[in-house]
């Protein structure tokens, strides 16, 4: 069975640490330029040769460290993809018969191919920025309720 390109890769003691330093050395570079559009400039030790690079991709780097600092695997995944239901709930981080509960539901588009359901990755996202929201936003009623209540 071959691995697939969304599947977690586990994080050795030589990556966290890696990460870690690294970190330090991006955030110190990125400091004091918080909201800028410009290009950040990466020098290449090897070489010399310097890169300009999008900031965008700069703050991805920086996000990808953070999280692979504290041992957490990261996976990037385009807008774009079309993933398999196995690999959106993976995403999810639920079963995959609740996602396709979900799909069936008309929660997330989807499209058929063949008698197999292919999820766009921008989709995905979209569901879970929504669910998210509205998680937050029971959250909220629950803690003016509880504070409405005197119970805190």
């Amino acid at each position: 069975m071959t691995r697939s390109a969304y599947a977690p890769h586990p994080l050795t003691p030589a990556d966290i640490a890696a990460a870690q330093d690294a970190l330090v050395h991006v955030r110190s570079s990125l400091a004091g330029r918080s909201g800028s559009p410009d290009p950040v400039v990466v020098t290449v030790e090897d070489t010399g040769e310097r890169l300009n690079l999008p900031r965008a991709a700069a703050d991805l780097l920086t996000r990808v460290l953070a999280h692979m600092a504290v041992g957490q695997s990261v996976t990037v995944v385009p807008t774009n993809a079309e993933l398999t239901t196995q690999e959106a709930a993976d995403l999810l981080n639920v079963s995959r018969p609740f996602l396709i509960g979900l799909l069936t539901a008309g929660e997330i588009e989807h499209r058929m191919v063949g008698t197999h359901r292919r999820v766009l990755a921008e989709s995905l996202l979209r569901y879970r920025a929504v669910d998210d929201a509205q998680r937050r936003g029971h959250a909220d009623e629950l803690t003016a309720l509880t504070q409405e209540l005197g119970l805190t």
